[in-house]
């Protein structure tokens, strides 16, 4: 553990470094209560920099209700059936089209889909926005990596865990996906890992919901760079079970709600468990979308419960799908 914040008045330096990821990120699902909260907090003035990623559900404003239960009347065939780009991608035609693929989580120490909730389509933002959407791309052209790896690396940049330190498969999977130069990026914005007493005292002043999720990122910190700590720990860390609470800022969303791609397309999110999602893209006849690239990297499906996961879509096919 790095001591060099314990100095003098450790237990605001403590909340300093634990904080700022939870505090400001992920944080957009709630509906813009970090941000309030922050600005009434004394933490305020410690808490520098954006989260990695920043998209929230105001990002998500492509949302058709019109659309509701509508269903193209063209039969739905598979977009592997569409020429491949090399972002991974796929050139659109006219038509009706269904892929079910690997979607990763974006917000730890938040519930997983279910209870009927819809997602909208969102693009990436925020300082990491560039890294992750090259580790998606590029898990498309390295399907020898499995799907926990790539989600792994997700989750040490969401949790900012310092790349240097990140185990030796861990650390493996990032020299392979990321170039060196992001890789020094993301160590610029690590954070500490606090333990026991230390954690719980940085986490003292931080009010739900967000001491939930600023608890999941210092633990997912500490796991992504101790040996010997599991997928499924992880896991259970950042996905939580149970029944999913109404977040602040939620919006009624119902499942499989069309959103309308600013390229002209249709698109709508059908995920089954944060790891696998059903994508459907309907291009109309004439549409301007004919032509262009559905790249999954570049879409955030985003519930419109705030206390439910982000998800990442990607262009690798689900295995048994």
């Amino acid at each position: 553990m790095h001591r060099r914040n314990f100095v003098g008045g450790a237990a605001a330096s403590l909340a300093a470094v634990a904080v700022p990821s939870a505090a400001s990120a992920q944080l957009g699902g709630l509906g813009g209560l970090g941000g309030k909260l922050l600005k009434k907090s004394p933490l305020a003035n410690v808490l520098g920099g954006k989260p990695p990623i920043t998209t929230e559900l105001a990002d998500a404003k492509w949302g058709n209700p019109e659309l509701d239960n509508f269903t193209p009347r063209e039969a739905a065939r598979s977009l592997m059936t569409l020429q491949r780009t090399p972002n991974g991608g796929f050139v659109l035609q006219p038509g009706y089209y269904e892929f079910v693929g690997q979607s990763y989580c974006l917000k730890a120490g938040t519930h997983g889909p279910g209870g009927g909730d819809g997602y909208l389509y969102a693009p990436p933002l925020g300082p990491a926005e560039d890294a992750v959407m090259t580790i998606v791309r590029g898990s498309v052209n390295r399907p020898e990596i499995a799907q926990s790896k790539i989600q792994q690396l997700l989750w040490a940049i969401i949790a900012r865990a310092k790349f240097e330190d990140l185990t030796g498969d861990s650390k493996a999977v990032a020299a392979q996906l990321l170039t060196p130069r992001q890789l020094a990026g993301l160590n610029r914005s690590a954070l500490d890992v606090l333990h026991g007493n230390a954690l719980t005292d940085a986490l003292g002043g931080v009010p739900e919901p967000l001491r939930q999720i600023a608890q999941a990122e210092a633990q997912l910190r500490q796991m992504l760079t101790t040996p010997g700590a599991t997928f499924a720990e992880m896991e259970r860390i950042a996905v939580l079970s149970g029944n999913a609470p109404l977040g602040a800022g939620s919006r009624e969303t119902p499942s499989g709600r069309w959103s309308n791609h600013p390229d002209g397309y249709h698109v709508r999110y059908l995920p089954s468990g944060y790891s696998t999602t059903e994508v459907n893209i309907w291009v109309p006849q004439g549409s301007p979308a004919v032509g262009k690239e559905y790249d999954p990297a570049t879409h955030i499906a985003v519930p419109g419960n705030t206390s439910r996961q982000r998800l990442i879509q990607s262009g690798r096919p689900q295995q048994g799908h």
